[in-house]
């Protein structure tokens, strides 16, 4: 019997319906007339609210649920979460949804309402922003039902414990990799840049066309054939190209909810797949008073994998970064001159200062890029107009922060490092942009 009315629950509406006969009790005591309506009443609604719950046992599963989770889901993504109903009685229900998500959301009112007439299917889903990486346990799918009397309701429970797996980005790499190589990327803010002298790869002799160059013209076939000719270049390929992230407690810093460290890493994927689609060769080391991940460069099919896979269980660390050890890492494991770009956060001058010799010495190994960002926040109180002391001492130290930044881009450039000083939000279309640069001047 216990097991029978375990997932029996009654609704508001019986409790409204109890709460008017209550009144009508009340006043009954006052107008004796009213004292047969209330009992009449209170029969009619016990009558009414054991035919409602057998009307809901009718069937041991009346009606069937299927949450259906994607393989895997990406991170600072709008993920889809299907759900799949079944109606398998005659009768029309009234259903509530409750999904009890990851404890990683922290969403406790979550809710669906709809109706399942009788023997429909249906289909519905909602969306998930998962702002870490790692695993994500979704529990129990509680179905309440209704019949049509709505005094009673009957939980139903599917699909418990199922785990999933939230990576970096793969939807932002996929349309980083559409804009970068489609004719309309300059309208997302890549920068479509005219290649600076030739390229050093030479591909192939071909008939000249008008708006060839002039300087291209190979003097040799052009005898040969008795029409003009030109030499073909395409840019050089198998490049080296490491991305390097620091995952010391600098990158700890949220930004609408996301790390700098996880947008680093997004970004990270990004960069690699594009390096990798440009013939170009991807790696990956990650570090911060050890190293972490290490991934040769690499452009082999499954480069990108091992990539993903390698930032999938990358962990911030609270401690600071050790740029020697890094300095001493790349010397070791990074074999032939190649493009390095950093991933790091500098929050003063100070702080720039103290590593810039070791970033001189990598950038006398490879060519160096220095990721950093800049402060949505502080650049927010900078272009604020005060209205007291308080907020004018706020924009002022706003501006001062901000200053710094830039006199750490004019630093880093002072030294012939590559600086990139973007906002968190625009860090994978800033370094693309750069990569791209780089490769147009011809310096990688």
């Amino acid at each position: 019997m216990l097991k029978f009315f375990r997932p029996l629950y009654l609704t508001g509406r019986f409790f409204i319906v109890a709460a008017i006969l209550v009144i009508v009790l009340a006043f009954s005591f006052a107008w004796p007339i009213l004292l047969p309506v209330a009992f009449g009443g209170i029969g009619l609604l016990i009558a009414a609210t054991i035919a409602d719950a057998l009307l809901l046992f009718v069937r041991k599963e009346p009606v069937k649920a299927e949450r259906e989770l994607p393989r895997t889901m990406g991170l600072n993504d709008e993920n889809s979460i299907k759900l799949n109903l079944q109606n398998n009685t005659n009768l029309r229900y009234s259903i509530s949804i409750i999904d009890e998500l990851p404890i990683q959301f922290q969403k406790r009112d979550f809710l669906i309402e709809t109706s399942l007439k009788a023997k429909e299917k249906k289909s519905m889903s909602y969306m998930l922003q998962p702002l870490k990486r790692g695993e994500y346990i979704f529990h129990d799918l509680n179905v309440f039902i209704r019949s049509v009397i709505g005094l009673a309701e009957r939980r139903l429970q599917f699909d418990r414990d199922q785990t999933i797996a939230v990576y970096p980005s793969v939807l932002q790499m996929k349309q980083y990799e559409l804009i970068a190589f489609t004719r309309i990327s300059t309208m997302h803010g890549v920068k479509r840049l005219r290649r600076i002298g030739h390229s050093y790869e030479f591909e192939q002799i071909k008939n000249y066309v008008k708006g060839d160059d002039y300087r291209s013209i190979n003097w040799k076939a052009t005898g040969r054939r008795g029409n003009l000719m030109v030499n073909q270049f395409q840019d050089e390929r198998s490049q080296q190209v490491y991305c390097i992230i620091d995952k010391s407690r600098t990158m700890h810093m949220p930004f609408d909810g996301l790390t700098l460290l996880d947008y680093a890493i997004n970004s990270a994927l990004v960069m690699s797949n594009i390096i990798i689609k440009k013939h170009d060769k991807a790696g990956l080391l990650t570090f911060s008073d050890t190293i972490g991940s290490v991934v040769k460069a690499d452009s082999s099919a499954r480069q990108l994998h091992n990539i993903l896979e390698a930032l999938y269980r990358e962990q911030p660390r609270e401690k600071e970064s050790d740029f020697e050890l890094l300095y001493r890492s790349a010397r070791r494991l990074i074999q032939g001159r190649s493009l390095l770009i950093l991933f790091t956060n500098f929050e003063s001058i100070n702080a720039a200062e103290r590593v810039l010799p070791l970033l001189r010495k990598i950038n006398r190994l490879h060519l160096l890029v220095v990721v950093f960002f800049d402060n949505d926040e502080l650049r927010d109180f900078a272009d604020s107009e005060p209205d007291d002391m308080r907020g004018i001492y706020y924009r002022t130290v706003s501006r001062s922060s901000l200053l710094e930044k830039q006199q750490i881009v004019n630093k880093l450039q002072q030294f012939g490092i590559q600086a990139v000083l973007t906002k968190p939000k625009d860090l994978s279309i800033n370094t693309l942009n750069k990569y791209l640069e780089l490769k147009s001047r011809g310096l990688i």
